[in-house]
């Protein structure tokens, strides 16, 4: 991206939040869609029966500053739609949650001359390839890799035919969930003709620095760097404190543009988060700071205030410059493991 080699860019914040405080009813929900199930909570779906709260949101984070704006298609996948009896909805959910950002993102470039993007937003679903969810089967799992890949196969393909220009695999707390998502946009990209970039982020469950499949940052790295992705990072798991050391090892590693969006802060008790924008805002400008990061965020709590404190704080600052590692070969298991020449 040759706007990323200017400047760090800045994505968007949560949608769910936002959604929460619009306090909707099931009738915002299920619109006029007679599905059989409730639809309350079904975020996704919105695009639908709501398109107008999808792009009201869309449109803050875009005042707020934002170069990338994501779709709100974390669960717009036939696994995670069926707890809502909603799977024939898919293709037309990623369809209009894409068309809703590109047509906004299209219009605030056309205001000012600076180009926006859409990351078509795909989440890790609700099922894992790793690990069984039975700790008397260890050997079972509920889908299949050739099962997930025609999921993730689905919905990109929705996300891009609405004007997508990336493919954001995002929250992977499964490395094989992630590289089924790989071999997805790989299958679509020859059945296109064209390339269709990939943007990837990890989530850490605890603060060692590794994901729940038990991979760490850099046996992750490890092993999708096959995949080209335009950008690499971390996503929700904690808040930019939690996340600093990982992000300053990543930054290390990475050659290629590093994305880094936490959460706002550590929930409290009550399950909600408190962080104020400017102390957000001023973690994220120590790693910007340090040239450790090319786009910067928000997760799980944060608001277009986050985001606007973001984009204030990293005004002028130069973007991470891509590192050069040298040619080895770089293997993953759990662990990362080189072989030296």
């Amino acid at each position: 991206m040759q706007e990323a080699a200017k400047r760090v860019l800045i994505s968007d914040g949560a949608f769910g939040t936002q959604i929460q405080n619009r306090k909707l009813t099931e009738a915002d929900y299920a619109g006029d869609l007679n599905l059989p199930a409730d639809q309350k909570g079904n975020n996704d779906i919105l695009a639908l029966t709501r398109p107008d709260v999808i792009a009201d949101i869309t449109r803050a984070y875009l005042d707020a500053g934002s170069d990338i704006v994501s779709t709100n298609t974390f669960s717009a996948n036939t696994i995670s739609q069926a707890d809502y009896k909603a799977e024939d909805k898919v293709d037309a959910i990623n369809v209009e949650s894409a068309r809703i950002a590109r047509e906004l993102a299209d219009e605030y470039a056309a205001k000012d001359g600076l180009p926006r993007f859409v990351a078509g937003a795909i989440g890790p679903t609700n099922k894992t390839l790793s690990l069984s969810p039975d700790v008397e089967d260890p050997g079972y799992r509920e889908i299949t890799f050739d099962h997930l890949v025609e999921v993730y196969r689905q919905q990109a393909a929705g996300l891009v035919q609405g004007g997508a220009d990336f493919i954001l695999i995002e929250t992977v707390f499964d490395t094989l969930n992630a590289k089924a998502g790989i071999f997805a946009v790989k299958k679509l990209e020859r059945e296109l003709g064209r390339e269709v970039p990939i943007m990837m982020s990890m989530t850490l469950t605890d603060l060692s620095g590794r994901n729940l499949s038990g991979h760490t940052v850099e046996a992750f790295w490890h092993s999708v760097r096959h995949a080209r992705p335009v950008t690499i990072g971390l996503n929700c798991s904690f808040g930019a404190e939690q996340l600093r050391p990982h992000v300053q090892l990543l930054a290390k590693l990475a050659d290629t543009l590093v994305m880094v969006y936490p959460n706002a802060g550590l929930p409290n008790e009550l399950g909600e988060y408190d962080e104020e924008p400017d102390t957000t805002a001023a973690l994220v400008k120590a790693w910007a700071d340090k040239g450790q990061v090319n786009i910067l965020g928000g997760c799980c709590g944060s608001t277009p205030e986050h985001i606007a404190a973001m984009a204030k704080a990293v005004v002028g600052l130069p973007p991470r410059e891509l590192p050069e590692p040298p040619t080895v070969m770089r293997l993953a298991g759990l662990e990362p493991f080189e072989i030296a020449a």
